[in-house]
């Protein structure tokens, strides 16, 4: 166990860490939601974030462990739904009513970051890549899928806290270019929805 430690952890952590500060829609949900709405509110979808995130993590380990075969046919099913509701979260940036302060946007909750990430297709394939490419070549055993598994929320989320602490720092820009910023978010939002289903077209 101790010479798997050293040999896969530092590779390990490092994909996971590379691929959890790179855009995609739980780090631009969270970047719209500081800038819009503010730290606290973006906090409390991060809670739900961290909630999915350990959910597909652990779903990760079980596919890995067992359930390859029937995760290969759900999987186009999974990333038209989540292309799906990404759009759906692009269109609502960009409406007419987030122009003003009537109060009619809809407040980031713990529930709506849960769904982000049981959608989100960037974040199952990264999981199901980490322990395939790093762990199992060692070894299958349950426990230690569980740890490695357990630390991708860890990364992931670490990484997703940056992009909070960012839109903290551009929320006072983004009340003065409101529109050019909600439609940059919309256009990397649908770009994200994109990439999604993009290999169900290269098969």
């Amino acid at each position: 166990m101790d010479s798997l430690m050293v040999a896969t952890l530092p590779p390990f952590l490092a994909y996971c860490l590379v691929q959890g500060i790179t855009p995609g829609p739980a780090n631009l949900c969270s970047l719209s939601a500081t800038m819009r709405q503010g730290t606290a509110a973006a906090l409390r979808q991060w809670a739900g974030l961290l909630i999915g995130f350990i959910i597909v993590a652990l779903a990760s380990v079980g596919i890995v462990w067992g359930a390859q075969e029937w995760f290969a046919r759900v999987l186009p099913a999974l990333s038209i739904l989540g292309a799906l509701y990404v759009s759906w979260l692009a269109w609502k940036t960009i409406r007419p009513d987030h122009d003003g302060d009537g109060g009619t946007e809809r407040k980031p909750t713990v529930l709506s970051g849960i769904f982000i990430q049981l959608t989100n297709v960037k974040i199952v394939l990264m999981c199901l890549t980490a322990l395939i490419a790093y762990v199992v070549p060692h070894t299958r055993e349950v426990g230690t899928l569980l740890l490695f598994g357990l630390l991708m929320p860890l990364t992931g989320l670490s990484c997703n806290m940056a992009w909070i602490m960012a839109g903290s720092r551009l929320r006072a820009w983004y009340e003065r270019h409101r529109r050019g910023a909600d439609a940059v978010l919309a256009t990397m939002l649908l770009a994200s929805a994109l990439g999604m289903v993009a290999p169900l077209f290269q098969r």
